[in-house]
């Protein structure tokens, strides 16, 4: 089965990326892989205190997921999976890549504003000619509508 990979964090675009994600698996036949990084910057404390700390961060992406999962559940008829990996997002988004061989597409949402489309979107744009699957990349501020119309 072909899996959607998609990247979840706190961005806006992230949501029209769950969105295209869901509902090409939907379309396709496949599933969706929802991916959130921890980045290892977090934990520089001590022992006790980073523990904790990770387990919370795992407890708010656990939350955050379960909102974008009920919703392709519900809607899509797609059960996603959540992984959790901790370091540095760009390798562990190809870490994640490289040892599922199910995944099909990578997806991620570009932001809108003066900023530029972000750092995930620009690195990995750059290298797309070197990735080994394809590289879908979901205007942050596309319409509900026009994601339905276009998947």
């Amino acid at each position: 089965m072909r899996k959607f990979l998609v990247v979840l964090d706190d961005s806006r675009e992230c949501l029209n990326a769950m969105r295209f994600a869901a509902m090409r698996a939907s379309h396709t036949g496949g599933g969706v892989a929802v991916l959130a990084v921890i980045p290892p910057d977090e934990f520089n404390h001590w022992i006790g205190v980073g523990e904790i700390m990770r387990a919370e961060a795992r407890e708010r992406i656990e939350v955050h997921f379960e909102v974008f999962a009920k919703w392709m559940r519900d809607k899509q008829n797609v059960d996603p999976e959540l992984i959790i990996r901790e370091g540095e997002p760009l390798a562990e988004i190809m870490a994640q890549v490289n040892e599922d061989p199910d995944i099909g597409v990578l997806v991620l949402g570009a932001g809108d504003d003066s900023k530029g489309p972000g750092p995930l979107v620009t690195h990995m744009s750059r290298q797309a000619g070197s990735l080994p699957i394809p590289l879908t990349i979901v205007p942050g501020d596309i319409s509900k509508e026009r994601l339905e119309a276009i998947t």
